[in-house]
Protein backbone atom coordinates (compact mmCIF):
# COMPACT_ATOMS: atom_id res chain seq x y z
CA UNK A 1 0.00 0.00 0.00
CA UNK A 2 1.49 3.19 -1.59
CA UNK A 3 1.47 6.33 1.23
CA UNK A 4 1.39 10.28 0.20
CA UNK A 5 3.83 13.05 1.49
CA UNK A 6 1.95 13.74 5.20
CA UNK A 7 2.36 9.69 6.02
CA UNK A 8 -1.34 8.83 5.40
CA UNK A 9 -2.42 6.03 3.22
CA UNK A 10 -3.43 6.68 -0.26
CA UNK A 11 -6.76 6.41 -1.64
CA UNK A 12 -7.21 4.01 -4.86
CA UNK A 13 -10.20 3.80 -7.00
CA UNK A 14 -11.09 1.15 -8.93
CA UNK A 15 -12.53 0.64 -11.99
CA UNK A 16 -16.68 1.60 -11.81
CA UNK A 17 -18.73 -0.66 -12.45
CA UNK A 18 -21.72 -0.32 -15.02
CA UNK A 19 -25.19 -0.58 -14.32
CA UNK A 20 -26.22 -3.75 -15.35
CA UNK A 21 -29.95 -2.84 -15.90
CA UNK A 22 -28.56 -0.28 -18.08
CA UNK A 23 -26.54 -2.46 -19.71
CA UNK A 24 -29.30 -5.68 -20.44
CA UNK A 25 -32.85 -3.96 -20.91
CA UNK A 26 -34.22 -7.34 -20.25
CA UNK A 27 -33.43 -7.66 -16.62
CA UNK A 28 -36.48 -6.37 -15.55
CA UNK A 29 -36.80 -4.65 -11.31
CA UNK A 30 -39.90 -6.26 -9.60
CA UNK A 31 -40.38 -6.63 -6.32
CA UNK A 32 -41.51 -10.26 -6.64
CA UNK A 33 -38.25 -11.30 -8.10
CA UNK A 34 -36.26 -12.42 -4.44
CA UNK A 35 -33.47 -13.74 -6.25
CA UNK A 36 -32.79 -10.54 -8.17
CA UNK A 37 -33.05 -8.59 -5.24
CA UNK A 38 -31.45 -10.71 -2.54
CA UNK A 39 -27.90 -9.69 -4.51
CA UNK A 40 -28.55 -5.77 -3.12
CA UNK A 41 -29.33 -6.63 -0.13
CA UNK A 42 -26.28 -7.05 2.90
CA UNK A 43 -26.11 -10.01 4.78
CA UNK A 44 -27.73 -7.59 8.29
CA UNK A 45 -30.59 -6.41 5.74
CA UNK A 46 -29.39 -3.30 4.97
CA UNK A 47 -29.60 -2.28 0.68
CA UNK A 48 -26.38 -2.12 -0.32
CA UNK A 49 -25.15 1.12 -1.64
CA UNK A 50 -24.60 2.40 -5.04
CA UNK A 51 -21.10 3.00 -5.57
CA UNK A 52 -20.47 -0.73 -4.05
CA UNK A 53 -23.54 -2.24 -6.69
CA UNK A 54 -22.56 -0.13 -9.43
CA UNK A 55 -25.88 0.78 -10.29
CA UNK A 56 -26.81 4.23 -11.74
CA UNK A 57 -29.00 6.53 -9.86
CA UNK A 58 -32.17 5.74 -11.48
CA UNK A 59 -32.31 2.00 -11.28
CA UNK A 60 -30.85 2.47 -7.75
CA UNK A 61 -34.39 4.31 -6.37
CA UNK A 62 -36.22 1.24 -8.43
CA UNK A 63 -34.12 -1.53 -6.58
CA UNK A 64 -34.44 0.41 -2.99
CA UNK A 65 -38.45 1.30 -4.03
CA UNK A 66 -38.75 -2.58 -4.84
CA UNK A 67 -36.61 -3.86 -1.74
CA UNK A 68 -39.09 -1.67 0.13
CA UNK A 69 -42.50 -3.61 -1.34
CA UNK A 70 -41.16 -7.15 -0.96
CA UNK A 71 -40.10 -6.41 2.81
CA UNK A 72 -43.61 -5.15 3.36
CA UNK A 73 -45.48 -7.92 2.43
CA UNK A 74 -42.44 -10.66 3.87
CA UNK A 75 -40.78 -11.78 0.67
CA UNK A 76 -37.70 -10.57 2.29
CA UNK A 77 -36.75 -10.33 6.17
CA UNK A 78 -36.16 -6.30 7.38
CA UNK A 79 -32.92 -7.89 9.23
CA UNK A 80 -30.90 -10.55 9.63
CA UNK A 81 -31.88 -13.89 11.18
CA UNK A 82 -29.48 -14.08 14.43
CA UNK A 83 -30.40 -16.00 17.52
CA UNK A 84 -30.72 -14.48 20.32
CA UNK A 85 -28.28 -15.92 23.07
Amino acid sequence: MGFDKTGGARRRFGRRKGCRFCADSEIKIDYKDVRTLKYFVSERGKIVPRRISGNCAIHQRKITEAIKRARNIALISFTSKRTIE
